[in-house]
């Protein structure tokens, strides 16, 4: 009876009938075919196409990664550093390799010096992202903290950070560059292609982090950058900022700008502007200071243009320098406007209405002449042109029409309103009189040689001007305050209202000197401008004229100028 039920049990087993066995074979069958199908796989990408699987290790592993090109160094005439290059290092990160332990990222924070909600909001923000900043162009002992961690998903980069040793006394000429090493304003910008070199590349290997395991070799060579010379000496332009600084916080005044200019090669000595901005913190800069004043904006210069109206005049039948002009009664009227002098000066010569700086003086000497002979002299001097110099937005300066100029339109031009010029644009016309008669074009790099200039005036007149100018720098006269001790000095004070939209202020003004040393035999040409000095002093004579003396009496002694100037036993 057992063995009926046992015998009854097996027959009624799944796995012991036909059905059974069918099944356990099919699947057997699925499993050895799969088995096959898999080890066939293997020996295909072992055996025949091997390239796949080096190329997917490869695309894990090897990296090509770009070697950064060292941005060139911009120096003075001398070599001494104005902008230079230092290495940094940017820490990145994959925020979806970042580890999700709220320990480890408050760790990295402090590593890094931030605040742990603000690197944990930040990597929630970029949570669907591969990449993110954590800090960028640290130093690489600010960075090595971070580093050690050792955290996934942290990365690092080394680049180069702009450094510039002067600080604000060079900034708007210099420029500066922004976070990716390109430059952004003054030479910096125009200059860039120059300066930045060529990146290279590099084949690495990597591990799974991303960690350098291995250079493998160099595909293409980083070409660094072209080093830039500037014209300028340091040394002066330290003083001639300082004493720029000096007179605007002593007046009170909104800014200034200075250009000193080698009067035998055109080279742009010392350049210095205010407000200004230092390039190394900008947290808080102010945007008036970003602008080279000297170079990009264009103002009424005054009667610092009345000796090279002299210039056209006496380059005429009609003036020379005996002429007498007469001046009485100290005014007059124009198409309708009144022009005055300080007060009634008589008869002058031309020297004489230089050394009072006789608006009548000027308007009878204009309206003798033709009508485009000041004006294609203004031209001729560089008025109404860009100098050339490739600063970034460098002003052109501006003309009245020639056509339909009108009577007191020429005599206007004549004692320096209704023209327009920078500062650098006015010691480059100056040139012409320090340097008989050729003008010479401003330069902002350094020359290997002296140019020889454009003929504007007969050196006679040149001549001429230089002593009339000089007559000028004496004492008891307008720019007496010029005076250097040792040095015979020439020069010319100007003072002219400022311009809005609204016309002519009242109450705010310029005050200029331009001024040329030694007169015996001219190495410097100087300008000052000092924007808006507040209370009486106002005068060119009083607010520019001290700052051209104590910066071109150093300047002279410092270039090893020696002195040509007897003084008197009393």
């Amino acid at each position: 009876m057992s063995r009926e039920r046992r015998s009854t049990t097996r027959r009624r087993s799944p796995n012991n009938g036909p059905m059974g066995r069918g099944r356990y074979f099919f699947l057997l069958g699925i499993v050895i075919i799969g088995l096959s199908a898999l080890v066939g796989r293997i020996a295909y990408l072992n055996v025949i196409d091997r390239d796949f699987l080096q190329n997917q290790g490869d695309a894990r592993t090897l990296r090509v990664e770009p070697i950064n090109a060292h941005r060139g160094m911009i120096s003075d005439r001398n070599g001494d550093p104005l902008a230079i290059s230092t290495p940094v290092v940017t820490l990145w990160a994959n925020p979806q390799e970042l580890p999700s332990d709220p320990t480890q990222l408050e760790t990295l924070a402090r590593a890094l010096k931030m605040d742990p909600d603000t690197l944990e909001a930040r990597v929630e923000r970029y949570s669907e992202h591969e990449f993110m900043y954590l800090r960028r162009r640290m130093t690489p002992e600010a960075a090595k903290p971070a580093r050690e961690l050792d955290i996934p998903g942290v990365y690092a980069k080394d680049e180069y950070k702009r450094y510039y040793p002067s600080g604000d006394v060079a900034a708007q000429l210099v420029g500066v560059t922004n976070v990716d090493d390109h430059g952004q304003e003054g030479l910096e910008l125009a200059y860039d292609d120059y300066l930045s070199g060529q990146p290279g590349k590099r084949r690495v290997l990597k591990d799974r982090k991303g960690r350098l395991v291995r250079d493998l070799h160099l595909l293409k060579d980083a070409k660094p950058g072209g080093d830039l010379t500037l014209s300028i000496d340091l040394r002066l332009q330290y003083m001639a900022y300082r004493e720029l600084q000096k007179s605007v916080d002593a007046h009170d005044a909104d800014g200034g700008s200075l250009v000193m200019m080698d009067a035998r090669s055109g080279e742009v000595l010392a350049m210095a502007n205010l407000p200004s901005y230092n390039p190394n913190n900008r947290t808080s800069i102010d945007v008036n200071g970003l602008r080279n004043q000297a170079v990009t904006d264009a103002i009424e210069p005054g009667s610092v243009m009345k000796p090279l109206a002299m210039s056209a005049a006496l380059a005429t039948d009609k003036i020379s320098p005996d002429t007498v002009i007469d001046t009485s009664p100290g005014w007059m009227v124009i198409d309708g406007y009144t022009i005055s002098d300080f007060r009634n000066y008589g008869k002058l010569t031309p020297g004489g209405i230089l050394l009072h700086s006789s608006n009548i003086g000027m308007s009878h000497i204009a309206l003798k002449l033709d009508k485009d002979t000041i004006w294609k002299q203004y031209q001729r001097l560089g008025l109404g042109q860009a100098p050339g110099t490739g600063f970034p937005g460098e002003g052109s300066g501006s003309l009245p029409p020639l056509s339909g100029l009108s009577r007191s339109a020429q005599a206007s031009m004549a004692y320096g309103y209704g023209v327009a010029l920078t500062p650098l644009q006015l010691a480059s016309a100056y040139t012409a009189i320090a340097n008989d008669g050729r003008r010479l074009h401003p330069s902002l790099l350094k020359r290997t040689s002296a140019p020889i200039g454009e003929q504007v005036m007969s050196p006679t007149i040149a001549h001429e001007l230089l002593g009339m100018l000089e007559k000028i720098v004496q004492p008891d006269a307008g720019g007496s305050r010029a005076m250097v001790e040792g040095y015979r000095i020439a020069g010319k004070t100007g003072t002219v209202r400022k311009v809005t939209a609204g016309g002519y202020q009242q109450k705010a003004y310029r005050g200029l000197f331009a001024g040329i040393a030694p007169v015996s035999d001219p190495r410097i040409v100087t300008v000052v401008m000092i924007d808006n000095p507040k209370g009486d002093e106002y005068y060119g004579g009083l607010v520019a004229a001290p700052v051209f003396g104590r910066v071109v009496g150093k300047a002279l002694r410092l270039l090893d100028v020696p002195p040509d100037k007897q003084e008197t036993s009393e």
